[in-house]
C-alpha cells in the first residue's frame, strides 16, 4: 500500500463540473422580488432523486470537530438514488473530496480531487458521485444538507486500497 498526496485546489464551477454544481451567488444573475427588497438567485442547482416513496429533505449537519490538514482519507461514498448538497451556514471553509468513477461499482483511485470552498460556496454532488463525508475546517459548524429522504439503500461505501493524504501547500 502506498501513500499519495492530493493537493487541495480552489473550488470553481469549471473545475467541479464533473462532480456537480457549485452553489454560490457570485457572478450569477438574479431578479428582484418582494418589492425590490430581495435579490433571487434562482435555481443555482437542482436536486436529483429517484425511487419510490422518496422526497427531497432539508437537514442541518452540525460538525463538532474541525478537520486538521493534512488529513488521510480511507474511504469514499456515493448516493446512487439522489444528489446531496452541503451549504455552510456560517460562511465556514470546508474541503470537498471527490473521485471520478472507475466503473459501475467503484471510484477511480487515480482520479481523486480535493477542493476548498471559500465559505460562501456550497456544493451539490450529482446523483452517484463518489465523495468523502463532510470535512469542515472549523469546529461547531452547521451545514444545510439537501438530499433524498426515503426507503431503500442510498449509500454505497468503498474502502480505498491505498492511503491518500489531503494536503494544502498553498
Amino acid at each position: 500500500m502506498y501513500e499519495k498526496n492530493i493537493q487541495i485546489q480552489p473550488l470553481t464551477q469549471e473545475s467541479f463540473a464533473s462532480f456537480g454544481d457549485v452553489i454560490q451567488k457570485e457572478n450569477k444573475d438574479f431578479f428582484p422580488i418582494n418589492n425590490g427588497l430581495t435579490e433571487r438567485y434562482h435555481a443555482l442547482s437542482l436536486a436529483q432523486v429517484s425511487g419510490d416513496n422518496v422526497a427531497v429533505g432539508m437537514s442541518i449537519f452540525h460538525n463538532l470537530a474541525a478537520t486538521e490538514l493534512p488529513f488521510q482519507i480511507e474511504m469514499l461514498e456515493r448516493h446512487p438514488y439522489g444528489s446531496q448538497s452541503f451549504i455552510p451556514l456560517q460562511q465556514q471553509k470546508f474541503v470537498i473530496v471527490v473521485a471520478l468513477p472507475f466503473d459501475e461499482t467503484r471510484p477511480d483511485e487515480q482520479q481523486i480531487y480535493a477542493f476548498l470552498s471559500n465559505g460562501k460556496q456550497g456544493v451539490n454532488y450529482h446523483q452517484g458521485v463518489w465523495h468523502h463525508p463532510l470535512l469542515t475546517l472549523e469546529a461547531n459548524s452547521d451545514f444545510l444538507v439537501i438530499d433524498r429522504i426515503g426507503g431503500g439503500q442510498n449509500c454505497d461505501m468503498y474502502q480505498l486500497s491505498n492511503h491518500f493524504m489531503i494536503v494544502n501547500d498553498r
